[in-house]
C-alpha cells in the first residue's frame, strides 16, 4: 500500500491538490529545476507497484526484485534510475533473535519510490527529519537516498549495540564458577551475527562509490553526507567481527572449562572409589574364612578389623585431598 507522496521544491514539501495514487499527475508537477517527488510504499502488490512503474518508467527486473524481496544488499543502474537495495534490522532481546526487512530504492533525477518491506525501518520518521532540514532536501533525491541509508545504519548500530550486552553475559556466563550451558546461546548468537554480517557486509561497496561520487545521478555534492554513512557502516563491519572473533573463543572456552569439569568429576570418583576399595579389601579378607587364621579367634578381632577400615580410608581421604582431587 501506498503509505505518502509528496512534491518537494525548494527544500520544503509543496502542498498538491492530486490523489495519493495518481502517480503520472504527482510526478508532472515537479516542472521546476530541483523539484523531485517522493512516493512511499510498504509491501506493495504487484499490481500496485505496476502502476507506480509506469509512472516513474522503473525497469520491470528492478520492479521485480522490490516484489519480492528477500535479496542481498546491492546498487545498480537501470537507464537512467538507481536502484538500491538496503537490509533492514531489529532485535528482539527477549530471543536474542534478529529480524529482518528490506527496503527497495528507485532513485531518479525528479523522484525517489521507497518500497519497504518488514516491521523495521519506518520511513515516516526519515521523512519528518528531512523535510526539517531544507539544506540537506536541496541535494533532491540524493537526499532521500542518503536519509534513509543513514537511518538503516544507526539501527544496524542499535542492533550491535545489544548484541555487544548478550556476548558480554556469554562471557561472563562462560567464566562464572557456576555449572552453565551455554552451547545453544552461542550458537544462536553466532546465527544472529551471522545475519547481521549479510546485511552489512555487501553495502559497504555501494556506499563506498556513492560516498566518492563514482554513480552518475547523485548529486556530487552529497558525496560527505555518505561518506559518514560508509564510516558507520565500517565501524559496524568491525564491531560484527570482533563480536563474532569473541564468540568464537568463548565456545572454546567453555569447551575447555567442560573438559575441566569432567577432569574434576573423574578425579572425584576415583577418590571414592579409593576410599570404598580399602575398607572393602580389608574386609573381603576377613571374609575367607580360613582356620589357622591370625586373630580369627581373637576379642577384639572385629572392633579390630573395623578400626583397620577406617585407618585405611582415613589414609586414602587424606591423600586424596593433599594431592586436590577431593
Amino acid at each position: 500500500m501506498i503509505v505518502d507522496g509528496a512534491l518537494y521544491r525548494g527544500g520544503a514539501r509543496v502542498a498538491t491538490d492530486c490523489g495519493a495514487r495518481d502517480y503520472r499527475t504527482l510526478r508532472s508537477l515537479a516542472d521546476q529545476p530541483g523539484d523531485f517527488v517522493w512516493v512511499g510504499l510498504h509491501e506493495p502488490t504487484h499490481a500496485e507497484l505496476t502502476d507506480v512503474a509506469e509512472a516513474f518508467d522503473l525497469h520491470p527486473l528492478a520492479v521485480e526484485d522490490a516484489v519480492k524481496a528477500h535479496q542481498r544488499p546491492k546498487q545498480e543502474h537501470y537507464g537512467q534510475s538507481l536502484f538500491v537495495i538496503l537490509k533492514t534490522l531489529w532485535y528482539v532481546d527477549e530471543e536474542d533473535a534478529v529480524e529482518t526487512g528490506e527496503i527497495g530504492l528507485f532513485v531518479g533525477h525528479d523522484f525517489v519510490v521507497t518500497v519497504r518491506h518488514g516491521q523495521g525501518s519506518e520511513l515516516g520518521s526519515a521523512r519528518r527529519r528531512l523535510e526539517a532540514d531544507p539544506a540537506v532536501l536541496t541535494h533532491g533525491p540524493s537526499a532521500v537516498l542518503y536519509t534513509v541509508s543513514d537511518v538503516v545504519v544507526d539501527q544496524y548500530a542499535e542492533v550491535i549495540d545489544a548484541l555487544e550486552v548478550d556476548v558480554d553475559e556469554v562471557e561472563a556466563s562462560v567464566f562464572s564458577e557456576d555449572r552453565t550451558d551455554d552451547a545453544a546461546r552461542i550458537y544462536r548468537l553466532k546465527r544472529e551475527i551471522a545475519e547481521v554480517r549479510r546485511a552489512v557486509l555487501p553495502l559497504r561497496e555501494p556506499m563506498s562509490r556513492l560516498a566518492g561520487g563514482e554513480l552518475r545521478g547523485i548529486d556530487g555534492e552529497a558525496g560527505p553526507f555518505f561518506r559518514d554513512v560508509a564510516d558507520h557502516l565500517h565501524r559496524a563491519s568491525e564491531v560484527v567481527d570482533t563480536l563474532d572473533g569473541l564468540l568464537s573463543t568463548a565456545f572454546d572456552a567453555h569447551l575447555a572449562q567442560i573438559s575441566i569439569r569432567q577432569n574434576d568429576d573423574m578425579r572425584k570418583i576415583s577418590a571414592g572409589v579409593g576410599l570404598v576399595a580399602a575398607p572393602t579389601l580389608i574386609a573381603a579378607v576377613y571374609g575367607m574364612n580360613f582356620t589357622h587364621m591370625p586373630e580369627l579367634h581373637w576379642l577384639f578381632g572385629y572392633p579390630f578389623a573395623l578400626l583397620l577400615m577406617a585407618l585405611a580410608s582415613s589414609t586414602v581421604w587424606v591423600f586424596f585431598k593433599r594431592s586436590g582431587w577431593l
